[in-house]
């Protein structure tokens, strides 16, 4: 097999791994999406036990039915102005593959929109927005509805040391 047809191999492999179901979320009045296969539950708001000397994303841990649990709040993880928590805030736990673990992490939303069924088709590649901005955490950005969903790695939205800063508060 020539070289060629590896690496074409390799980007449709990859481009077929962005269709499917999608949990989507709102923050900052804008929509993003998280493959529901990371999605361990939904939760609402519970008492955040702050950790001290973790970054200002990081809002604390949860015990969540014996287990510790970090949270970080996403909106401050993409230097967002944070908000006063509603009773549409929830917390989502996600799965997070690192390089030597897998970890479970709480992530503070503004609110859960719907599951949605997105084809490859309607996703496209996250545009360049110069060398300086970091938008390796996009998967993509879905087209829906005359409107664009944020499609988010959640892999490689922490990257590994606030996995292991994470690891370590919990």
């Amino acid at each position: 097999m020539s070289r060629e047809t590896q690496v074409m191999d390799q980007a449709i492999s990859v481009m077929g791994k962005r269709e499917g179901k999608y949990l989507t979320f709102s923050l900052a009045n804008e929509e993003y999406g998280i493959g529901i296969l990371k999605i361990k539950e939904i939760i609402g708001m519970m008492p955040i036990t702050t950790v001290p000397q973790t970054p200002m994303f990081v809002k604390g841990v949860i015990n969540l039915r014996g287990k510790v649990i970090p949270v970080i709040d996403l909106r401050l993880r993409f230097d967002m102005e944070g908000i006063d928590y509603t009773e549409r805030t929830c917390i989502i736990v996600v799965e997070i593959h690192g390089k030597t673990s897998t970890v479970l992490i709480g992530i503070v939303v503004d609110s859960v929109s719907e599951v949605l069924n997105i084809k490859e088709e309607d996703i496209e590649d996250t545009p360049a927005f110069g060398t300086r901005l970091d938008t390796e955490f996009i998967m993509g950005m879905a087209k829906l509805d005359g409107g664009v969903k944020i499609l988010l790695d959640i892999d490689r939205v922490l990257n590994a040391e606030d996995i292991t800063a994470l690891d370590v508060a919990a």
